[in-house]
């Protein structure tokens, strides 16, 4: 990356900062290719802690540059008036994403918030923090469109689209992930936001050994599938995909519709639309949902693709 683009990137934080920020946001996406010289370089707000992510290795004159500017921009009134209390650069290119704090106090459990809901963050640990900012309008989505339904939230991680359709008025939610520890942050995400847990079911297992149980639990109105690109051992995209697109007709109700989503700039939206053509022809492909404005990406097959189906 380039010094002389460090310019570029503090007068977009002044702006963003400008006007009060009192939700969680993704404030700068150098990762979209829009900004010449800050392409491996992040920057999310977590409600008064500014996170600064590289995402691969620079040169240490860059790295310097950018603490001395970010040590300055805590002096600002920017920073100031937007009651800013840690900065804190994370280098994602190494084991762990080590965390370093530039200025200020960290707090390493925020509780942050987003389109009204509370959410368990918790930094220095793992690369994510507990909630993936760009699915931001998914979410809203979800929680627009889950009045009266039963959802069935594959790859459920944190269980944030689970908190989202609770409080839209959800029936039900299935959320199944094989990692116990992200669902257990679910099952705080929905106690934060004060939600009645009966309506809720944290089923911690490999989804292709649970159809059975899955199928039980159904049928549903609303599935949601929001997969990594790759878990050792469980799960590879271009193989696995298909054999989850198949089992949707036996699983949603007569009405239902599903959420596809794929982050993998290895991927097209064709992947997902001539999958379910192939893989469920009675499901049909409606509208693939807008990313929100801050994850702007000089090639939209690149980011984030969340797809809406139908039957």
């Amino acid at each position: 990356m380039k010094i002389e683009a460090l310019d570029t990137l503090f007068t977009h934080l002044e702006a963003q900062l400008a006007a009060p920020q009192n939700e969680l946001r993704r404030l700068f996406h150098g990762r979209g290719q829009c900004f010449d010289g800050l392409e491996q370089l992040t920057v999310d707000w977590l409600q008064g802690q500014l996170v600064v992510a590289l995402f691969k290795e620079q040169d240490p004159t860059f790295v310097d540059a950018l603490e001395s500017k970010l040590n300055t921009f805590s002096g600002s009134d920017t920073w100031k008036n937007a009651k800013g209390q840690a900065i804190l650069l994370q280098h994602r290119y190494q084991e762990l994403a080590p965390t370093q704090v530039v200025w200020g106090s960290e707090e390493t459990f925020p509780v942050a918030i987003e389109n009204g809901l509370k959410y368990q963050l918790e930094l220095k640990k793992n690369q994510n923090m507990g909630l993936f900012l760009d699915m931001r309008y998914g979410r809203k989505w979800v929680q627009a469109h889950s009045e009266g339904k039963s959802v069935l939230n594959l790859f459920a991680y944190t269980c944030g689209f689970s908190v989202a359709a609770i409080a839209g008025g959800a029936t039900q939610v299935v959320n199944l992930d094989m990692a116990k520890g992200p669902l257990s942050r679910g099952r705080d995400n929905h106690r934060l936001n004060g939600h009645d847990l009966s309506k809720v079911k944290f089923l911690g297992h490999d989804i292709f050994k649970s159809w059975g149980k899955i199928k039980k639990l159904g049928l549903y109105d609303l599935i949601i599938i929001d997969p990594p690109s790759f878990q050792k051992g469980s799960f590879a995209l271009t193989k696995d995909y298909q054999k989850i697109l198949r089992r949707l007709p036996s699983l949603l109700s007569e009405t239902g519709e599903v959420l596809a989503c794929v982050n993998s700039p290895a991927v097209s939206t064709d992947f997902l639309i001539d999958g379910m053509a192939e893989e469920a022809p009675e499901l049909k492909f409606v509208e693939r949902l807008d990313n929100p404005p801050e994850f702007a990406d000089i090639n939209p097959e690149s980011g984030l693709k969340v797809m809406r189906f139908t039957r």
